[in-house]
């Protein structure tokens, strides 16, 4: 599958999660359905997956936890905000560049149409 594919997938299994619970939950029951929901599509998918720092000859082997990555292609950060910010965006970004993923996917679950909570982005290596 390509990244595009599998990306296609997460939206899908997102609008289910969000039409089945709705806004104004936390992060982390979106979080935990979403990776139940990938899961039943079979797709490979790793939760709350740790990445390295390295910053000149300091390694931190547990620095940032992303909250899903699914098929080692496409990391997925949820979010339940009112608004998405810059940080949110420049957050994933760093995510993708440090591990070296192509595309990410910021999803805020709080909004009223999950359509209107999507946002790509693109690491272009």
């Amino acid at each position: 599958m390509t990244e595009n594919d599998i990306a296609r997938e997460i939206v899908d299994a997102a609008v289910k999660v969000h039409k089945a619970l709705g806004p104004g939950l936390l992060e982390k029951p979106y979080q935990e359905c979403l990776f139940y929901e990938l899961l039943k599509r079979g797709l490979r998918v790793q939760k709350e997956k740790w990445l390295p720092l390295v910053y000149d000859d300091l390694y931190i082997e547990h620095s940032f936890k992303m909250d899903l990555v699914v098929e080692d292609k496409v990391v997925v950060e949820v979010k339940s905000v009112a608004e998405l910010a810059g940080i949110h965006i420049a957050q994933t970004l760093t995510y993708l560049k440090l591990g070296g993923y192509k595309l990410g996917l910021l999803l805020n679950f709080n909004v009223e149409l999950m359509k209107d909570g999507i946002k790509r982005i693109v690491n272009h290596l």
